[in-house]
């Protein structure tokens, strides 16, 4: 779908190299630069999981991509760059603000050489303002957004989300503004700058509850019982039963009187679901505590009543339309061996986005594109010999 746009990644942890990833899954040539050493990812992995040495942060975020390993810091490292841009259409990058710029690879220099550049920047907070030098990062974002205060429970600290959800938010926003302006691209013909945050993702993901707060809704203390969001009515969360837990959402008073105790809820009525809630998901947790979590499941189902299993992976992994939309993807790597991560989220005409490329091993590509903008044999192993890029001759 993206088969004629080229860009070239410089990116590292997860926002940046997921929204590239994201773009490279629908058919661009994504090229990823890193530096001599590799990008950081190489050398971290959450839980240390590795596959024969090989990090599974970076093989979850680089697939479909080529990639080529120049320092950057050297004049010579910031003249490939210059020449490569004339070739390319995007550049993406989540450095600090300001660091691109201070390397001569800022987008008011870049446009000079390629005035139909689009150029990405993902950061924390914005490009500019009073926290641009901040560290901005997933966890700490969700802490100053709002985010963690709007859920756990009341009994503890506030919680943040179990997953890196901003940083997948912002990349999935990055890819939607490149792909945005590579269309506006071709009916005026001009480069843009789009620049997406840490800080606008979080806050796009509050959209619903934010509009709430800020148009007078009230929103309720951190509940203590199952109620897992401080503005919706109750039932909505998840609750214990007597032999596990089961999420609910959305149930009419009407249809709680049906499966609940006689006159538990006498006097109650759907405003109060909402006025009352944390009152109401008292009562809703202890009927609840009542029954097995199988038991529940069959009134649910024969009530339409809206539930869902609370799963852990080895359940998620299980689960029928898991298996059925393909959302896993199983790489073959030649090192890692067997890898699975998961795939594209979205479906094109039915079909999956296809596995064109493994994630590179550092440097594996840097010939076959320098190549491509006129380098010679010659150039580029004397750039090799003076460590000004690395070209991996085992990677093919």
């Amino acid at each position: 779908m993206l088969e004629n746009v080229r860009v070239l990644s410089f990116t590292h942890y997860l926002q940046g190299p997921s929204a590239a990833q994201i773009l490279a899954d629908l058919g661009a040539d994504v090229v990823k630069v890193e530096p001599i050493k590799g990008a950081y990812e190489r050398g971290w992995s959450g839980c240390n999981t590795y596959k024969n040495g090989v990090s599974v942060f970076f093989l979850l975020g680089n697939r479909n991509q080529r990639g080529i390993s120049i320092d950057l810091k050297t004049a010579e490292g910031k003249e490939i760059v210059h020449r490569l841009i004339k070739h390319y259409d995007v550049v993406i990058e989540n450095f600090r603000p300001g660091v691109m710029e201070k390397l001569g690879l800022g987008y008011e220099e870049l446009r000079k050489i390629n005035p139909r550049l689009i150029y990405c920047s993902c950061s924390g907070y914005g490009s500019s303002g009073p926290k641009v030098s901040k560290p901005g990062q997933d966890l700490l974002i969700q802490s100053m957004s709002g985010l963690a205060a709007l859920t756990g429970n009341g009994q503890n600290p506030p919680t943040p989300i179990g997953t890196a959800a901003v940083d997948q938010h912002g990349a999935v926003l990055a890819a939607l503004g490149i792909v945005s302006a590579v269309y506006e691209r071709e009916r005026s013909g001009k480069g843009h700058r789009v620049e997406a945050s840490l800080l606008g993702a979080a806050l796009d993901l509050q959209l619903e509850s934010l509009a709430y707060y800020m148009n007078g809704g009230r929103l309720t203390e951190r509940p203590s019982t199952g109620l897992s969001t401080r503005l919706h009515q109750s039932p909505y969360g998840v609750y214990r039963t007597a032999d596990g837990y089961i999420t609910l959402a959305l149930v009419p008073i009407e249809q709680l009187r049906k499966i609940f105790s006689p006159g538990c809820l006498d006097g109650y009525t759907r405003q109060d679901q909402m006025d009352k809630r944390l009152e109401l998901d008292a009562i809703g947790a202890e009927e609840l505590k009542k029954k097995s979590t199988k038991q529940w499941q069959t009134i649910f189902e024969h009530e339409n009543i809206w539930y869902a299993p609370v799963n852990e992976y080895e359940q998620v992994l299980q689960d029928e339309q898991v298996q059925y939309n393909h959302a896993i993807l199983t790489m073959q790597h030649p090192v890692a061996g067997e890898v699975k991560v998961v795939g594209h989220a979205n479906r094109y005409d039915g079909k999956c986005a296809e596995l064109r490329r493994l994630p590179p091993e550092l440097g594996q590509h840097t010939e076959e594109v320098l190549r491509e903008v006129g380098y010679t044999g010659e150039e580029l192993a004397a750039l090799e010999k003076e460590q000004i890029v690395y070209a991996n001759k085992m990677g093919g």
